[in-house]
């Protein structure tokens, strides 16, 4: 019996691999060359259609009113970026003006810090004054007795 399983097993392994060369070399054949396809009906190019003329803007306007136009668009322009300048100047003129007095609140504060720290030592101070004042006065002469 164990003769018989131990040939089985042997012939079972053969034949796995056996199997796998085969399908090994069945995947390794390189493919054949794609087949030509038929050429189709020759399609005509699709033309762009001829662009229609652009419609004056201003009709009836003259060269020199053309250029009177213009020459009041572009002082407008000119004004419109000197206002603009003017704008940012004035803003940059009071962002610095707001951070020189962010500095000084900043200054203020920290004094105020000490100050109030200090204030805090000494109030702990005369605590601890008070504590010793009334240990000597009042619990000293009742521990005595």
């Amino acid at each position: 019996m164990k003769i018989g399983l131990i040939f089985g097993m042997i012939v079972l392994f053969a034949s796995v691999s056996f199997l796998q060369t085969t399908f090994a070399i069945e995947t390794e054949q390189e493919p054949g060359p794609p087949q030509i396809p038929e050429p189709g009906p020759i399609q005509e190019p699709i033309r762009i259609p001829d662009p229609a003329p652009t419609p004056n803007p201003f009709p009836g306007e003259s060269d020199s009113d053309k250029v009177k136009r213009l020459i009041e668009e572009n002082d407008n322009l000119k004004q419109q970026n000197n206002n603009l300048q003017n704008q940012i100047s004035s803003l940059k003129n009071e962002k610095s003006r707001l951070q020189i007095e962010i500095s000084e609140l900043n200054n203020s504060m920290q004094n105020l810090k000490e100050i109030t720290l200090e204030q805090i030592r000494v109030i702990l101070e005369l605590v601890n004054q008070l504590k010793e004042t009334i240990f000597e006065k009042i619990f000293s002469p009742t521990i005595q007795l």
